[in-house]
């Protein structure tokens, strides 16, 4: 047999990097086929502000001239000058049950980083901190939106290729949270909030809203690990097709005197609808998925953040009481990841009845000689 890996640069190189997964996943009915336009979207050099200034490379290992593993190379001057190391990310990796065929595209994308100056290789981020990221390592079944799901193989080649876990974090779900009463509320309710409201999300101010959003987020994540703050323009990006997986109620944004300080994020599970999609949305689909969106009756809690100064105020307690309200219409929720060690992200889910569900890890490798 005959490997190599090449670069992707035009067209018949994309199509194999986006059409891989299809047949890695073909015979596993619990895979979710990502939209093949969003992928195209994100990993658009162009177009995603993202990679402005920036190194991407996407890269597709053939075995007989076969398409059988791909992944993508990031190298952020930002994330350089910020942490001072010279790390290199992957993402995107899908591979055949081969073990040859993902060392071989790991020493090569390897090769290129080092060439780009990069002393560090880690992953898998998909295509950053910002999205999905890590590796299922326990509890392989139905994935939720915004959660990895790969084969069982995976996480034991990544490490064959000399990769050690260098981060840990799960996911927690519930069925339970909108049967109980929330044990922050006292017999008369809230408390005197003292210029703290919550609200939800006005779409008639939506740029303003994403602004404001944006501000929470920045100022609540500044400390977290890998955060770099996000653009507008990088925002907005990601913010274009934010109304196709959620509405304006599961958005609630908790201000003081009219300062944003608090944020609660959730998205439905569109995992069913995207299932049946099959990667591509026809003509025919755009009539349907407007009853199967209202049809869907899962959440998933995408970020929570309050701005530094507020973490010990009201906010906290208003934001619950904004989770437990969404959870009687939503019997289902679940999380998004969250470090083993984030004391408050976990006692928040306690609160609410949620539990461990799902577990992942994240890679790295020195590539100093």
């Amino acid at each position: 047999m005959s490997y190599r890996v090449e670069m992707v640069n035009d067209s018949n190189g994309m199509k194999d990097f986006l059409d891989l997964p299809s047949r890695i996943y073909n015979n596993d009915p619990l895979w979710v086929p990502p939209l093949l336009s969003e992928i195209r979207r994100t990993l658009d050099k162009n177009l995603n502000p993202y990679f402005s200034g920036s190194d991407l490379q996407k890269f597709v290992c053939y075995r007989d001239n076969e398409p059988v593993a791909r992944a993508v190379s990031v190298i952020n001057p930002l994330h350089w000058k910020k942490f001072r190391q010279k790390t290199a990310f992957f993402g995107f990796y899908e591979s055949v049950n081969d073990e040859q065929v993902s060392s071989f595209l790991f020493e090569t994308i390897e090769e290129y980083c080092r060439q780009k100056k990069a002393e560090i290789i880690e992953g898998p981020f998909n295509p950053n901190h910002y999205s999905e990221l890590g590796m299922l390592v326990r509890n392989f079944g139905r994935p939720a939106f915004f959660e990895t799901y790969n084969p069982s193989y995976y996480p034991e080649f990544v490490k064959r290729s000399g990769y050690e876990v260098i981060y840990r974090m799960h996911t927690r779900m519930t069925t339970e949270a909108g049967h109980h009463p929330n044990p922050l509320h006292s017999k008369t309710g809230l408390p005197d909030m003292k210029g703290y409201t919550i609200r939800k999300f006005n779409l008639f101010d939506m740029k303003a809203e994403l602004g404001r959003i944006r501000e929470v987020f920045n100022d609540a994540f500044s400390g977290n690990w890998h955060f770099l703050p996000v653009s507008r323009a990088e925002y907005l990006f990601s913010a274009k097709s934010m109304f196709a997986v959620t509405n304006p109620s599961l958005i609630q944004i908790v201000e003081h005197l009219g300062e944003p300080v608090g944020v609660l994020q959730c998205v439905l599970n569109i995992n069913p609808v995207l299932q049946h999609l099959e990667g591509r949305i026809r003509i025919s689909d755009l009539f349907k998925l407007p009853a199967q969106r209202k049809a869907i009756r899962e959440v998933v809690v995408y970020a929570v953040g309050i701005k530094k100064a507020f973490q010990n105020s009201p906010v906290f307690m208003l934001m619950t009481d904004a989770m437990f309200r969404i959870a009687r219409r939503y019997p289902v929720i679940y999380s998004t990841w969250m470090s083993d060690d984030n004391i408050s992200a976990v006692r928040a889910s306690e609160l609410i009845g949620m539990k461990p569900y799902k577990w992942f890890e994240v890679y790295g490798k020195s590539l100093v000689k």
